[in-house]
């Protein structure tokens, strides 16, 4: 697996979330169906720094080892923020089929957590 090639997707796919949120809170809001109330949008944001800075992280290690003891804790890091990221998508989708974006975000997210997963706890070779 070419795990600079993984932490370069993972850390643009973050953190344009991450600007998306900080920036555009309300707007983000309005396309998941949620109401952009003052608290909520304070809550986006708040998330838009922690994608941002997440990507942040993965970013800066995409030339180190990453996987099996090498890093271990930035792949164990992804992997649980994906896999519970898919869980919580796929639980809001399945009970109340919130639609595309939810969908696309949800395909994201497992792909990433199937991907980390393999890396964090599969006899992956080092690329």
């Amino acid at each position: 697996m070419n795990t600079k090639l993984l932490m370069m997707a993972s850390a643009v796919v973050l953190g344009l979330a991450g600007i998306v949120a900080t920036f555009a809170p309300a707007e983000l809001l309005t396309v998941w169906g949620s109401p952009a109330t003052e608290q909520t949008v304070l809550v986006v944001q708040i998330l838009g720094a922690l994608y941002f800075s997440f990507g942040l992280v993965n970013w800066s290690a995409k030339g180190a080892m990453i996987g099996g003891i090498y890093a271990r804790p930035v792949s164990l890091g992804n992997f649980l923020h994906f896999t519970m990221g898919t869980l919580a998508l796929g639980k809001q989708e399945l009970s109340h089929d919130l639609g595309l974006p939810v969908v696309v975000a949800l395909v994201i997210y497992a792909v990433f957590a199937v991907l980390f997963g393999a890396l964090a706890f599969g006899r992956v070779r080092q690329g």
